[in-house]
């Protein structure tokens, strides 16, 4: 898959201002900090095919793909390239290597906890529930702490994790504060 550095990105969007920048984070992650050129298409919405049938995004040119740290924009890239769109280029190091660049970013007025960071609390709450009920109600609920170290370990081997998908839909994550752009500032 082809990327770009963040700096070099920059330098094309200063003399190219529309290239286009989808951003695949959650709304919420969105809005707290972005790309000032990014547009928000979370992961779990994406549809080049339907991108491109509405003249959305330009045929034939490349389309830069931003996450957090690169996981989802690879995904995303992936996607493309299987309905039949090889133009996906992944920002390396996500929307975090761009701020560790000091490159310009729009900040939201509110702090949310990332995707990554909300499915580490769950599956470790549910690996403490399950952990504590086994020793105090019944040692079938242990049960529910073996699920899901199973599951961290197919996420981690395959890469697809249901829980981030799952935690991806959930209404926090779907509420952008910053859907006018009044509450954002850009930084430099």
């Amino acid at each position: 898959m082809k990327t770009i550095a963040p700096a070099d990105l920059q330098k094309l969007l200063a003399a190219q201002p529309g290239l286009p920048l989808l951003d695949v984070r959650t709304p919420v992650e969105y809005a707290e900090v972005h790309v000032p050129q990014a547009r928000n298409v979370p992961l779990d919405q994406l549809s080049p095919k339907a991108l491109f049938d509405a003249d959305q995004l330009p045929k034939g040119q490349p389309v830069y793909l931003l996450c957090r740290s690169g996981g989802r924009a690879t995904k995303a890239a992936e996607q493309f390239a299987r309905e039949g769109f090889d133009q996906g280029i992944i920002v390396e190091g996500g929307t975090q290597a761009w701020i560790e660049a000091e490159l310009p970013v729009t900040r939201g007025t509110t702090r949310v906890i990332s995707l990554e960071r909300q499915v580490r609390i769950a599956a470790g709450s549910l690996v403490l529930t399950g952990v504590l009920l086994g020793w105090f109600v019944h040692g079938g609920f242990f049960g529910l702490s073996a699920f899901v170290g199973a599951g961290l370990v197919f996420a981690g081997v395959t890469d697809w994790c249901g829980m981030g998908l799952l935690l991806a839909k959930m209404p926090w994550n779907q509420k952008s504060g910053c859907a006018s752009g009044s509450c954002c500032e850009v930084k430099h």
